[in-house]
């Protein structure tokens, strides 16, 4: 899987990316994650990316010609199966999602700034992603929950490819409750069903923990399983 990131800030990229699993991803080759200064396609000295909004308004927009540049230089010499914009006014990013984009080879991520993208540039990307509905400083931050949330879907990046399946929003449910040694702390226990050895008795009491806690904590995700809450009298 490649990540090809068009961004006026690579350091924040760079820095997140060397972590945990997906920096162990990068460095088996499991995944690739190379950074493109949208600086670098301004033309001239001045590097100028941003600019005042006709009609007037506070803040910044991003100018069309480095951001059309960009994404035409990037597309042609590196392919993109698939070029997003990172804005909020995507669509909201989740799971299923993540699973989607997990099927493509290479994947191009434009990480917006100030008050967003020229609209003439929109037609350039295959679609558009918002992270949740609040708004960040710019889409870098954004970027690194596609690529990390995706990445780890990558067969061989987690430990074991099971333990992508058994977790929160995996199968529209939150994850069931998770515990290990000591078998007490302070005066707290293990439920007894885990350390019975009996798997199907296990299996039963996870799905029940699982759709009980989503119930309580998430009942908008029963509402969209067919049969959820909606259908309920």
């Amino acid at each position: 899987m490649r990540f090809e990131i068009v961004t006026l800030f690579p350091e924040m990229i760079d820095a997140a990316t060397r972590c945990g699993v997906i920096g162990k991803a990068l460095e088996s080759g499991l995944m690739t994650v190379t950074n493109h200064q949208l600086r670098d396609y301004c033309g001239g000295s001045i590097h100028k990316v941003d600019d005042a909004p006709y009609g007037g308004g506070p803040g910044m927009v991003m100018r069309p010609e480095p951001i059309y540049a960009a994404i035409e230089d990037v597309s042609s010499r590196c392919g993109a199966d698939l070029k997003v914009l990172m804005t909020p006014q995507g669509k909201r990013y989740d799971q299923a999602t993540a699973r989607r984009l997990a099927g493509y080879d290479s994947i191009l991520l434009f990480c917006g700034r100030y008050e967003g993208v020229d609209e003439r540039v929109r037609g350039l990307f295959d679609e558009e992603l918002s992270v949740g509905d609040y708004v960040l400083t710019g889409g870098e931050a954004a970027a690194l929950i596609v690529i990390e949330s995706v990445g780890r879907l990558i067969p061989g990046v987690l430990g074991s490819d099971e333990s992508s399946l058994d977790e929160s929003f995996s199968a529209g449910l939150l994850e069931y409750p998770q515990y290990t040694r000591p078998e007490e702390f302070k005066g707290m226990r293990v439920p007894e069903v885990l350390t019975s050895g009996d798997h199907a008795k296990i299996e039963r009491w996870r799905a029940e923990q699982a759709e009980s806690r989503t119930r309580r904590r998430r009942p908008d995700l029963l509402a969209q399983k067919p049969g959820g809450e909606r259908g309920r009298g």
